[in-house]
């Protein structure tokens, strides 16, 4: 028997396969074999039209899968992230100003009344201001530098000094200084040897930079007007940290000295200077006897120099122990010696200037 008794076409294998070939018509080729062999066409995406609506669901879910939306029907679609960028935010103070405005206002009530009612009573105030003061400084001292300056002559010696200051003018204020220094010296004598150079170092240091210069508060007040001339250096301070903090929050953009206080900017200098003068040459003109505006306004500018300059000294002091400020015992403020900072270098500053003007009486 041969390969035709099977029916096989012409070009077929041995087994009646068709060779990968286009197979000639006749009706020995099954019609239904080549349908099948030949290439399914693709057909491109058409609308939904003429699908069933479970068709199309089926569909979406799918897409919806691939392109990020809703797995369920009734999941809701997430809402794409804003680019836009967060609004800016306000500029806002470093310390509560409620409470550093009410303890401000207290100091200075308890201040003007003892200035204005019993001369003494106010270098009491003083005193007190400087021992406090003076335990800060020390505190910080030891705590942050292991430094031991003797407190206990320097309190006594402090407020001795203010006292010689207001009852003896300059000449008992640099005895009394001379003495304190001698004090330091003895006392530390007491301890072991390890340390003293940087000890009594640091003791006439305070002794200098705390009671010497509040001594010149106490000198300006026994001038005949001298309550007024103590209000004008307070006021005159004052506005100048007030001009200072106002003009450089709303408008200080360049830094004065970035590596002793970041927060200080030329523009709030330049604040701290046009509000001293102004209330400077206002303060002369009104308060001071004899006194004349045009030298308000040079005591002004020299304020605004001193007391920025004593603020940046005591940054500088803070930023070497490593701390904010010297103490908490005034809320919103710090510690006494924060607020003595731009007080202590203008008081001598003031009290010359004024001799200079108007005298010492």
């Amino acid at each position: 028997m041969n390969d035709s008794s099977w029916g096989a076409p012409q070009g077929a294998g041995r087994w009646g396969a068709p060779e990968m070939q286009a197979a000639p018509a006749g009706p020995a080729y099954d019609v239904h074999d080549a349908q099948q062999t030949r290439p399914m066409p693709i057909v491109p995406d058409v609308p939904d039209a003429g699908r069933d609506a479970d068709d199309r669901d089926d569909r979406d879910q799918g897409a919806g899968r691939l392109s990020g939306g809703p797995l369920f029907r009734d999941e809701k679609p997430q809402e794409p992230m804003s680019t836009a960028p967060p609004p800016p935010q306000k500029k806002r103070a470093g310390r509560d100003l409620r409470a550093a405005i009410g303890v401000g206002v207290g100091l200075g009530a308890v201040i003007v009344a003892s200035l204005f009612i019993v001369k003494a009573v106010f270098v009491g105030v003083i005193v007190v201001a400087v021992v406090v003061g003076l335990w800060e400084l020390t505190s910080r001292l030891q705590e942050r530098k292991g430094i031991k300056a003797p407190l206990v002559p320097l309190a006594v010696g402090g407020a001795a000094m203010v006292v010689a200051g207001y009852a003896q003018g300059a000449e008992g204020a640099w005895v009394a200084m001379a003495l304190t220094a001698l004090a330091v010296l003895v006392w530390r004598m007491t301890e072991p040897p390890e340390g003293y150079l940087k000890d009594v170092t640091a003791g006439v240091f305070a002794a200098f930079y705390v009671p010497f210069l509040a001594t010149f508060v106490a000198m300006l007040l026994t001038a005949d007007d001298g309550p007024q001339r103590v209000l004008t250096f307070l006021l005159l301070t004052v506005v100048s940290d007030t001009g200072a903090y106002a003009v450089g929050w709303r408008f200080g953009k360049h830094k004065l000295a970035p590596r002793i206080s970041p927060g200080k900017t030329r523009e709030g200098l330049f604040g701290a200077v046009a509000f001293a003068m102004v209330a400077g040459a206002l303060c002369m003109q009104f308060l001071i006897d004899g006194g004349s505006w045009w030298q308000g306004l040079l005591l002004g500018l020299a304020v605004a120099a001193s007391a920025t300059l004593g603020d940046l000294g005591e940054s500088m002091i803070k930023r070497d122990l490593g701390i904010k400020d010297m103490g908490t015992l005034l809320p919103g403020h710090g510690g006494i010696m924060d607020r003595l900072d731009s007080l202590l270098p203008t008081a001598p500053v003031v009290w010359l200037l004024l001799v200079l003007f108007v005298g010492s009486t």
